[in-house]
């Protein structure tokens, strides 16, 4: 892999050796905060030249939510045939210039940079020149350190061999949590800032789900593996983590995801500066519904002696219709109940009659 990657070691390295230099200036050159600053300016000029690649992946992010509808029917309706609906696919994509792998871009045109830079400090932390790095500039790197933890070093590393580095096992382990659990925080919260404010809420689609999903599983594996990363890379996934996530919020505020909540309120901000052109017929249909809806008054929530108040002097000559609807309502009820009085005894009366007059019952056989 050295020798595959060795003009990458050199990009790296080269890059390093002249923010370190820049830094120099104004720092002590065997100084964490030179080299760590290096390593800063590191991602940031590869977070520029990625920029291109983000618009990209925001553009196909939201092209694979649109989709997602189409997707699932191909799904539901191909379902016995994967070779057809790999097909269907394959055609909804060309007619709609979607690639899927393009929200990837980032992270994986980033990766290479990644490795090269833990490379170059796995030769720093076992003392080997790499690139364009002299070895009196990789001791010096080797021994710098950010706030008591050499850049080099990991939190796994054992006791006596963080002691080379010139530094405390303790320190060490303190400063690479921190870092860890700012960087996993961090992730954690550009996800789910992108799940709250730029998702479009009216498609219920399982690219949802499985944003929600990775909402937990990166930040989970950045906890993971940060253990074995020296601080250098460390600094390295912070600082792109952060990069990250205000690059998020700048574009969700310029440019959020139609139907998602940061739209809405875009609108509502730019409807109220009077900068929004809408349609009349939707501006007058909102006006109807608004109105619509401040007329619409909700009834007052009263006591149960209130109730019982309004029951009995809720009118004139309330008490009054109550009396008469009581007596009526018992003389009513009394003139209801006798004929079913009669109806039962003339009932009773014609069983009589018909046991009587009519033909005997028989005799039971021991009764004879």
């Amino acid at each position: 892999m050295d020798t595959i990657l060795s003009p990458l070691y050199t990009a790296v390295s080269w890059i390093i050796v002249q923010f370190h230099s820049l830094f120099s200036l104004v720092f002590d050159q065997s100084s964490g905060w030179a080299w760590g600053l290096s390593i800063f300016c590191l991602v940031v000029l590869i977070r520029i030249c990625l920029i291109p690649l983000f618009v990209k992946q925001i553009k196909s992010t939201r092209n694979m939510q649109a989709l997602q509808p189409k997707m699932k029917a191909i799904q539901e309706r191909y379902k016995s045939d994967k070779q057809r609906q790999s097909e269907e696919m394959m055609k909804l994509y060309k007619e709609t210039g979607t690639n899927p792998l393009s929200s990837c871009l980032p992270i994986l045109a980033q990766s290479p940079f990644f490795i090269a830079l833990f490379q170059v400090l796995n030769h720093i932390a076992h003392n080997r020149p790499v690139g364009v790095l002299t070895a009196e500039q990789v001791d010096s790197a080797r021994n710098a350190s950010v706030f008591g933890a050499p850049i080099a070093a990991k939190f796994l590393d054992s006791a006596d061999k963080v002691a080379e580095l010139g530094a405390v096992l303790t320190d060490v382990r303190v400063v690479t949590v921190i870092m860890i659990v700012m960087m996993s925080a961090s992730q954690f919260y550009t996800q789910r800032q992108l799940m709250t404010k730029n998702v479009d809420l009216t498609v219920k689609t399982p690219f949802m789900q499985q944003q929600k999903m990775l909402m937990y599983v990166f930040p989970l594996m950045f906890a993971v593996f940060g253990i074995n990363f020296p601080v250098g890379v460390l600094i390295y996934w912070l600082t792109t983590n952060v990069w990250t996530l205000g690059q998020q919020m700048f574009v969700i505020k310029r440019n959020p995801t139609p139907g998602s909540l940061a739209y809405k309120q875009r609108q509502e901000k730019l409807r109220a500066a009077g900068k929004l052109k809408e349609d009349p017929k939707e501006v007058e249909a909102r006006e109807a519904a608004d109105a619509a809806r401040s007329r619409r008054q909700q009834p007052k929530r009263q006591t149960k002696s209130q109730r019982q108040q309004g029951r009995t002097a809720g009118g004139p000559g309330g008490s009054e219709s109550l009396e008469k609807q009581d007596t009526g309502g018992d003389s009513g009820g009394a003139a209801r109940q006798q004929p079913k009085k009669a109806g039962e005894k003339s009932g009773q009366k014609k069983s009589g009659q018909q046991r009587k007059g009519g033909a005997q019952r028989p005799k039971h056989p021991s009764k004879k």
